[in-house]
């Protein structure tokens, strides 16, 4: 590919991912509770905390693919907008958790404080408790038939749950707890953590988006195959932000996952090695993609895109 080809192919992408970022936040807004709505349901300051781990800012990569795998299997983006807010409502949820002092204890997020030093750990709970069952109460509402419906349902429980992004939670803190002792650990535990923290949750989007476009067994199974390349991708190339990164493009600190002792790809694999192993899951993500022929190529493209971010 010539390099004027690639700026037009980069150029078609980030108008397609911004289209759909737009899709996206104005379903989470319209999704998320009013503040200044009268009667007894949800209490100001829970709405106002909840709209504020929302609506900060953010990549919503996780609401992008599953919008992205709907029509990659003949489906409208409009099909899958509840599923992509409901994945984003967990995520948001996931991430005001993460940020609490017995967790990762951050205090900033995306530039801003984050929700418990906006308001305080009792509202940030609640705001992601809130968060994590409306992302169900939107799905059954917007996705039709029932059957689909269902089928997401499931699939963002796995993905979020005890064996997916809270189990993969659990054990990394477990690991921090091992290096704090003078313990280390391995790649290959680090990868079983992460495809569960992060990929699970970067997993179901695709998985999602099938399920509403109701498409057959191998285009699901290739979905899922570049989910699990690509979500494992993302997180190396986290740790690696983490340690090459700047923080005024992050939104965030940078340097904290070695000063919390947390186990990271650079650690076990030095940068470059990090670097290489990102690449050739990004191979294996696109090749995944064949049996969705053209329709996979924004996909690819994003892929591709995601190993050269910087934020």
């Amino acid at each position: 590919m010539t390099s004027s080809s690639r700026i037009l192919e980069a150029a078609a992408l980030d108008d397609r991912l911004e289209a759909h970022r737009r899709r996206v936040e104005a379903a989470l807004a319209a999704a998320l509770p009013d503040p200044e709505a009268d009667g007894g349901g949800c209490p100001r300051r829970l709405a106002e905390a909840m709209r504020y781990g929302v609506l900060g800012g953010g990549k919503r990569l996780r609401p992008v693919l599953c919008l992205m795998a709907a029509e990659a299997c003949g489906a409208s983006w409009g099909e899958a907008v509840a599923p992509a807010v409901a994945l984003e409502l967990v995520h948001a949820y996931s991430l005001i958790h993460d940020d609490l002092p017995a967790m990762d204890d951050d205090d900033l997020r995306r530039g801003r404080p984050t929700c418990h030093k906006r308001f305080d750990e009792a509202t940030a709970i609640l705001a992601g408790d809130g968060l994590l069952t409306l992302a169900f109460e939107v799905v059954v509402k917007g996705v039709r038939p029932a059957a689909a419906a269902a089928e997401c349902v499931r699939i963002l429980a796995e993905a979020a749950g005890p064996s997916g992004m809270v189990g993969g939670q659990m054990a990394d803190l477990q690991a921090e707890e091992r290096s704090a002792e003078g313990a280390d650990g391995s790649a290959g535990e680090l990868e079983s953590i992460h495809r569960r923290k992060t990929g699970a949750l970067l997993r179901a989007p695709l998985e999602m988006g099938a399920a509403v476009a109701d498409a057959p067994a191998e285009k699901r199974e290739a979905l899922a195959a570049y989910g699990r390349a690509v979500g494992l991708a993302f997180q190396i190339v986290d740790d690696l932000l983490d340690v090459v990164g700047e923080e005024s493009k992050m939104g965030k600190r940078v340097g904290k996952d070695s000063g919390h002792g947390k186990w990271t790809y650079p650690r076990f694999l030095g940068v470059e090695g990090s670097r290489a192993k990102a690449r050739r899951l990004g191979d294996e993500a696109v090749a995944a993609l064949a049996p969705l022929g053209g329709r996979g190529e924004p996909l690819r493209a994003l892929a591709l895109a995601l190993l050269e971010r910087e934020c």
